[in-house]
């Protein structure tokens, strides 16, 4: 019996993959690699640090670098990092106030930023974050311009755009966490309510980052079974309102973490680690982060001359962001996708970039 090598002896062209997947426009090819993968942490906070520690235990890099504005804490950072070299996998550890340490990354992670005080708008922190970033993104885009950068702080959506406009990159190489974790959030809470494994849920929490995220309930599958559409075969009802409180409780979650220990850390490491593990090492997996949907060749109905970040679900390589799933939508979910792009928008048009 001859062995098939590939789908293509089966009949299966190229042109499948163009069904599932919209190609990303303007994407530049990968850089050349050194065969070294080293990953800078910019904010030694508890974000920082949990996704550094996570980075650590997993594998994920040759060298970490840690960047931060307080030297003392760096130092003492680095040096507990340091101190448990015997317990995990050889990487070299560098910490400084100077962004040349930082020196040919190949992913460069920013989770530094200024907190929301009490009486500031929203648009006030924006514009706080974005003298920060003018600090922070040139000289990583200098001392690592074939990088990927990976921006974590918040608000993540304005922020990657903010990022993308000083560093210069191209789109494919300048993502936002986005609605990673808030996907795991829906996934997990499923997969409690339905009692199986989180891994056999198919679920996509996607929009902006925060609030007015929307839940793709049109797309969710357990173990490849369509969940709404199953429940309609099997003439189970439910409620728009039951849907909405439950994506309600995968927003405020995060909120509920917050008030019982002050700040969330362990699962954004394990989100951002899982980012970092699909780009450098050239997975092509799909994860729902906050990418350049520019005019309404990703998000349809969206004027030409718009572009923001906002997460969908996107296949992740060496290269960045490679394609976006063609995710089937009902007009209810346009609606709310295109409510958050129009949010996003309206707070970059006051921006002055």
């Amino acid at each position: 019996m001859k062995k098939i090598s590939s789908l293509s002896e089966l009949g299966l062209t190229a042109d499948v993959s163009r069904a599932i997947f919209r190609p990303f426009p303007s994407a530049a090819p990968v850089s050349p690699s050194s065969g070294r993968t080293k990953i800078s942490v910019i904010g030694a906070g508890n974000v920082g640090m949990a996704i550094a520690q996570t980075i650590l235990t997993q594998d994920l890099a040759d060298a970490l670098a840690l960047v931060d504005a307080n030297a003392e804490k760096l130092r003492g950072e680095m040096l507990d990092l340091q101190h448990a070299a015997a317990f995990l996998p050889r990487t070299h550890i560098a910490a400084s106030t100077d962004y040349s340490v930082t020196a040919g990354s190949d992913l460069c992670i920013i989770t530094a930023g200024a907190r929301q005080i009490a009486g500031e708008s929203r648009l006030d922190l924006v514009q706080r974050n974005l003298a920060l970033f003018r600090e922070i993104v040139p000289p990583l885009a200098r001392y690592s311009p074939e990088s990927i950068i990976l921006v974590v702080s918040n608000p993540v959506d304005v922020l990657t755009y903010i990022a993308w406009k000083l560093s210069g990159f191209p789109p494919n190489r300048v993502i936002g966490s986005g609605t990673n974790l808030d996907s795991s959030r829906f996934r997990s809470l499923l997969a409690e309510h339905l009692e199986v494994n989180a891994q056999d849920v198919q679920a996509y929490m996607v929009g902006e980052h925060g609030d007015s995220s929307v839940a793709l309930w049109s797309s969710i599958s357990v173990g490849g079974v369509p969940l709404l559409g199953s429940l309609e075969k099997h003439q189970i009802a439910y409620e728009q309102e039951v849907l909405e409180r439950i994506r309600r409780a995968v927003v405020e979650s995060a909120y509920e973490v917050i008030r019982l220990k002050g700040y969330t850390s362990w699962a954004i490491g394990y989100s951002v680690a899982s980012l970092a593990r699909s780009l450098l090492r050239d997975q092509r997996r799909i994860h729902p982060v906050s990418l350049l949907a520019a005019g309404g060749a990703l998000l349809p109905g969206v004027p030409p001359d718009r572009y923001v970040f906002i997460s969908l679900p996107a296949l992740l390589g060496r290269a960045g962001v490679l394609g976006v799933a063609s995710v089937h939508l009902t007009d209810e979910e346009v609606r709310r996708l295109h409510a958050s792009a129009d949010t996003l928008w309206e707070i970059q048009q006051q921006l002055g970039l």
